[in-house]
């Protein structure tokens, strides 16, 4: 299987040239994509993740156990069908989440990992490493932000080139019934299902910190 890393290029303004797809080229878009995440605040069971493009159609959704011992979430596309599986590894100390092909578990068909770049701190930061990164010495990609203001930003690696960020999205319609949206900018080129993936394991992490 290959995998196309992300090519540092000078400015953190100028779109990666060449594809990076870590899911699948087919979430690759020549154009900004521009998603909305709504996140069911009150709902700990099925469907409390929905993620629309700008017209409001569904594009995703977030399947699985929330807040329990074997920590599971399926990201499946508008049809139902699982596009990845994202666990939570059981005894490491910087809440360290695989994210595997469709429904599978099994370490060949492992995708990537992230976890927190340090155990204690105020700040969001998570190193990404892609499957083929066995030693791990340089991450892939790097969020850094505030999850609790719903600002983090997604770098490729340790440069400054942004390929996603996210910004909060007040409504009264929010907040009157118990919903959380926010909006996410993923980049020309770079794949919008992989985004989606850290931000399932951005409200995995911090919702168990939360509740901890």
């Amino acid at each position: 299987m290959t995998y196309l890393l992300p090519v540092p290029v000078p400015s953190s303004s100028t779109p990666l040239a060449n594809p990076v797809s870590i899911i699948s080229p087919h979430f690759c878009a020549p154009n900004p994509i521009d998603l909305a995440i709504i996140r069911k605040v009150l709902t700990i069971t099925d469907g409390n993740f929905i993620v629309t493009d700008i017209n409001g159609n569904i594009v995703f959704k977030v399947k699985g156990a929330f807040l329990t011992i074997h920590d599971r979430r399926v990201l499946v596309d508008a049809a139902g069908n699982p596009i990845v599986t994202l666990k939570k590894k059981l005894m490491t100390a910087h809440d360290r989440w695989q994210v595997f092909r469709g429904e599978s578990t099994e370490p060949g068909d492992l995708l990537f990992s992230a976890k927190r770049s340090s155990m204690f701190q105020l700040k969001t930061k998570l190193d990404v490493f892609l499957a083929n990164n066995t030693s791990e010495e340089a991450c892939d990609f790097k969020v850094k932000g505030s999850w609790l203001e719903r600002s983090c930003v997604v770098y490729a690696g340790e440069s400054s080139t942004i390929v996603a960020q996210m910004h909060k999205k007040h409504t009264v319609e929010s907040i009157l019934i118990g919903k959380d949206k926010f909006m996410v900018t993923v980049y020309p080129n770079i794949d919008y299902a992989f985004i989606v993936a850290l931000i399932v394991i951005l409200d995995g992490i911090n919702t168990e910190s939360s509740s901890g």
